[in-house]
């Protein structure tokens, strides 16, 4: 199913990253934005992005205003393909590194926005994370 492949990739440059094989992850998320470009598989396009994102600073030699950037792709493309979970996902990302870079401020301004759009379904592992995050920014 090649319409999975770019899903796929992006959760094993996940798993690379968590067992510092640090140049794996670069390389299955550059396949994975092929495979989405190739595949013309769109719905995980954000996600791609946002794993880059999240990747970047824990890379031997990392580089925030590239982890920025992935970021910044994954919350339009998500914004403009209206896919809220992985908006809510990417924001609260970014608000973690926001976090770390002592920006707390920034950071809950980022999630908390995109945890108010939702109504329901708060037992959800995103939604949790966006609360406990924006629970440790109060």
């Amino acid at each position: 199913m090649a319409a999975f492949v770019p899903s796929h990739l992006s959760h094993l440059a996940s798993t690379h990253a968590a067992l510092n094989q640090f140049g794996d992850p670069r390389r299955s998320l550059d396949e994975a934005m092929r495979a989405a470009e190739t595949t013309k598989e769109r719905g995980c396009e954000a996600d791609i992005q946002r794993t880059a994102g999240d990747i970047e600073p824990m890379l031997p030699e990392p580089d925030v205003s590239t982890a920025e950037d992935h970021f910044g792709r994954a919350l339009a493309l998500a914004r403009a393909q209206q896919a809220r979970s992985w908006a809510l996902r990417t924001a609260t990302s970014l608000a973690r590194l926001r976090r770390d870079q002592g920006k707390p401020q920034q950071a809950h301004d980022l999630v908390a926005p995109a945890y108010n759009w939702f109504t329901e379904d708060f037992d959800t592992l995103d939604l949790k994370k966006a609360k406990a995050l924006l629970d440790e920014l109060r």
